[in-house]
């Protein structure tokens, strides 16, 4: 008979990985978590995003932070790293979908996915401590003028955040989401939140479902990359190492019944190809790396040339407006002294046909004294507005895997429905606007401006739920097609553009699929895999954990 470390591993300590951690624990399992990077208490984060050692994540070059920065031959995707996941690095913003999202041709014909969603929507704003945020700040003023530019002003309005906003710089009693220890302190409004909250008041998933999922006994091993994974007996054995080991480094080798992949959009997808590509996984769909989403978005912003108003005032993101249905703009910040984001700031060059770097090149000659300002990052996160566009619009990329000398690579070309966006107009007209009300330069990303690449901080997609094996790599109940005991249950198994910030929606769907895991040693209800999708009742927990002094409507 096989032994195991667990009954269940989880790879990866964001949005799904957290909750799983949480809610499998509820429910009687074994629990282990897997996490490549490290973990943070408010004291490590870097004091700005100079410190790169302590901000961005490039193990092999000694770089242990939370913001990962991929680029690719399509986009340039940020995304997080520690334990804690995306949480440590998110704008904090927690917002539902457009309504395109539920009825997105994927899966649109498996069930009501709006009205099977909502109850877990609601679990999720709850367990994540969502309030709205201040959003009387410069940057939203801006935001305000640049909705009245399109005839917008009424849709703007202020985003719900996960933040203990308490009394600035108070610190209060509150054992529920202290985590850290037995007291929190209110916001300060500082705008470091996707530096790393340095004063406890960000409500990380560390302080939320994994706080809670560790008292239940859940194991979270930092600094611990899964690396290779193999059938084992009825289960699976994943092998590990720490990240940024340059010959392999030493393994280890943890074994479990299940295994669910929550790695983010871009690391689950990325290792499930790496897997497949070593002949691990050739029993799964080959859907694997198609349909990946950038929430068809763009990064583009505007800095003045002064500095009588400091923008960098308020949480990362405050407010949000609607240029039509599909469309929605944030503000987003960082905070004094973290102007190394600048570097990857230009101005604004339109994409289009032909070479870009030509486009860019024109630009500049045309411009030059916009060219020569736009160089300088001395005070830009106080003069500057990164505008955050993002529309629920049916395009993607596929992610495929291919040897090289270094290694399996990983590469992006188009796939189906409208081309990826490079540049969005819509996006140029409200930089342009905003410059314009600040007395300053409209600003671009580098990879946008001079290489046609469009950033995204959202990427999803990748291991999509879909109704059949044809369809996609999982079922509604994100077990992995034609793989007993695999699970995708992170960013990478939504299946459609939102047009929102991805993390609520990530939360809701993870609480609906666990809900349905039956407690250890029960019956499960979930169909046979492939046999179809059935609604059917959640399962409660045998051991719900009710944290003390937690919020009443957070009791199951």
């Amino acid at each position: 008979m096989v032994s195991f470390d667990a009954d269940v591993i989880i790879i990866g300590s964001g949005f799904g990985g957290s909750v799983s951690a949480l809610r499998l624990a509820e429910k009687g399992y074994s629990v282990v978590v897997l996490e490549a990077g490290r973990r943070f208490g408010p004291d490590d984060f870097a004091k700005s995003s100079w410190d790169v050692h302590k901000f961005l994540w490039a193990p092999h070059l000694g770089m242990r932070g939370i913001q990962r920065i991929t680029l690719m031959r399509e986009v340039m995707v940020l995304a997080g790293a520690g334990v804690g996941g995306g949480s440590l690095v998110y704008a904090n913003t927690l917002i539902e979908p457009h309504d395109e999202f539920f009825t997105d041709p994927q899966w649109a014909d498996i069930t009501d996915w709006k009205a099977e969603l909502a109850p877990w929507y609601d679990q999720a704003r709850r367990m994540l401590g969502v309030e709205p945020a201040n959003d009387d700040t410069p940057a939203d003023h801006v935001m305000a003028s640049v909705a009245a530019h399109f005839g917008q002003e009424h849709t703007h309005h202020a985003v719900p955040v996960g933040v203990y906003r308490g009394t600035s710089g108070e610190t209060v009693d509150d054992p529920y989401f202290g985590g850290m220890g037995p007291t929190r302190t209110g916001c300060i409004e500082c705008g470091g939140c996707m530096v790393g909250c340095r004063f406890n008041a960000k409500n990380t998933l560390d302080k939320t479902y994994l706080y809670l999922a560790e008292q239940a006994g859940v194991k979270v091993l930092a600094d611990s990359q899964a690396v290779d994974l193999l059938e084992h007996g009825d289960g699976w054995k994943v092998s590990v190492q720490k990240p940024g080991a340059w010959f392999g480094g030493h393994r280890r080798q943890f074994r479990a019944r299940h295994v669910i992949f929550s790695a983010g959009g871009l690391g689950t997808t990325k290792l499930l190809l790496r897997l497949r590509e070593r002949g691990r996984l050739p029993a799964i769909s080959e859907r694997l790396g198609d349909v990946v989403r950038t929430n068809s978005e763009a990064l583009v912003g505007a800095v003045a040339r002064g500095t009588d108003v400091d923008y960098s005032k308020g949480v990362a993101i405050t407010s949000s407006f609607q240029v039509d249905q599909q469309t929605r703009v944030e503000p987003v910040r960082y905070p004094k002294g973290s102007n190394s984001m600048g570097l990857l700031s230009t101005i604004l060059v339109e994409g289009g046909d032909g070479s870009q770097f030509l486009r860019f090149a024109r630009r500049v000659a045309a411009a030059p004294r916009a060219f020569f300002r736009s160089l300088s990052v001395k005070r830009w996160s106080e003069r500057g507005v990164i505008i955050l566009m993002m529309q629920s619009i049916d395009n993607s990329i596929r992610l495929t895997a291919a040897r090289g000398w270094w290694g399996t690579r990983i590469r992006s070309t188009p796939s189906h429905g409208e081309p990826n966006p490079r540049w969005l107009p819509v996006a140029h007209e409200a930089a342009r606007e905003a410059a314009e009300f600040m007395g300053g330069d409209a600003a671009g990303s580098v990879g946008e401006s001079v290489l046609g690449i469009p950033s995204t901080a959202h990427l999803i997609g990748g291991a999509v739920i879909g109704s059949t094996p044809a369809d996609g790599v999982v079922d509604p109940y994100h077990r992995v097609y034609g793989l007993d005991g695999l699970h995708v249950i992170d960013g990478s198994a939504v299946p459609a553009n939102l047009g929102a910030n991805p993390s609520l929606s990530i939360t809701a769907m993870a609480e609906r699929a666990l809900s349905f895991w039956p407690n250890k040693g029960e019956v499960d209800a979930r169909p046979t895999i492939g046999d179809g999708y059935s609604r059917i009742d959640p399962v409660t927990p045998q051991s719900p954990v009710v944290p003390t002094g937690a919020p009443a409507e957070l009791k199951h």
